[in-house]
């Protein structure tokens, strides 16, 4: 079914006045395509726009391309092995006089540069118009089949899931076995294809995994940490296996997690956004690079040998004042990028150049 929007998501080019004139919501997302060039996404207010690289390295940019999301207030983009930008977003609609109707949306962009398909409404997990409203913001993975897998918070606590079936057809939402769920949740997926969560909830975490893909999700390992509403980020670290890097409230820095493991307190200063994580290859060795805002406004990196974080994290602060989460990832020539929204509301990347250890380009904003 469709949404509400216009029937067409497909960009149009923003004028630059229109660029500097909505309040940002969310983002950057930086995303590597099928022919190796990046792409920036940034929610604002009424629209998400869309910048992509001209080629693989380039630093030249084309955009902002601009896609409606009205109504959006929350929104995420999420990418799988098949190189598909999955945009969805929590959705708000006038129902009657003094009440809001929610539904998720989602739209696909299918290569780099090209249109976005129309919205699409995926439904609410309630079906009463009251319930619904405190539907909470999706978060999605991707299984290496293509399968969408959309979690969302649902109020009082709990959480649900729907997903596409081996045919690309959409199953009904069902509900996880969670509760005393506080934030959006981080869903990942190994490259074995099977689809883990892990849920914020009031007295810590909650690890939910599959036994089998395609199989049910039911709990898994205890987390033992409490991670900051919003810090939790995934990344495939060994084949099959998933390392969850989180603010710990408790101790205040980065901690580690992997199931079945204690979290490894990894130090660093975050602030109150998301931790970004991918892995590159630092003076021939495979390593975990992590980012996010420090606690003092400015892009904060850190880098350690893939899941050898007991080694420790060199973890330096680039001087660069940020508005909102990093985003990292690797374009086609191999080379760690960074993205982040200036405090002008100007989306800036930077990019690994060679050089002894983690040594980054000049910005260069967008």
């Amino acid at each position: 079914m469709r949404g509400a929007f216009p029937s067409e998501a497909e960009p149009t080019r923003a004028s630059a006045a229109r660029r500097q004139s909505g309040r940002v919501l969310g983002g950057p997302w930086l995303l590597t395509g099928h022919d190796g060039r990046l792409t920036v996404y940034v929610h604002q207010e009424g629209e998400v726009l869309r910048w992509t690289e001209e080629a693989t390295g380039s630093g030249r940019w084309t955009g902002p391309d601009a896609v409606s999301a009205t109504g959006i207030t929350h929104l995420t983009v999420v990418q799988g092995r098949n190189r598909y930008a999955h945009i969805l977003g929590r959705r708000e609609r006038p129902h009657g006089e003094d009440r809001s109707a929610v539904d998720i949306m989602h739209a696909t962009q299918f290569q780099t540069g090209r249109p976005v398909t129309a919205w699409r409404s995926l439904g609410n997990p309630s079906k009463d118009v009251g319930q619904g409203a405190e539907a909470g913001a999706p978060a999605a993975a991707v299984t290496p089949d293509g399968a969408l897998h959309v979690c969302v918070p649902t109020g009082l606590g709990g959480l649900a899931l729907r997903r596409e079936d081996k045919r690309g057809q959409w199953e009904a939402w069902r509900k996880l076995p969670a509760a005393g769920v506080t934030d959006r949740p981080a869903p990942a997926v190994t490259s074995s294809g099977l689809v883990e969560v892990l849920v914020p909830t009031r007295t810590g975490a909650l690890h939910l995994c599959q036994q089998e893909p395609a199989g049910p999700l039911v709990p898994g390992y205890e987390v033992g940490a409490v991670p900051l509403p919003g810090s939790v980020t995934s990344l495939e670290t060994a084949p099959g296996r998933l390392t969850y890097y989180l603010t710990d409230v408790r101790g205040g820095g980065v901690a580690a997690f992997r199931a079945g493991h204690w979290p490894l307190p990894l130090g660093g200063e975050p602030g109150d956004g998301a931790i970004s994580a991918v892995r590159t290859m630092l003076d021939g060795l495979d390593c975990t690079v992590l980012a996010f805002r420090g606690a003092g406004g400015t892009l904060t990196l850190g880098a350690c040998a893939t899941e050898g974080e007991q080694a420790g994290v060199w973890w330096t602060d680039t001087g660069m004042r940020c508005a909102g989460d990093p985003s990292l990832a690797v374009d086609g020539a191999g080379r760690m990028g960074v993205a982040v929204i200036g405090q002008d509301g100007r989306p800036a990347v930077a990019r690994q150049v060679d050089g002894q250890g983690l040594a980054l380009s000049d910005w260069r904003r967008i």
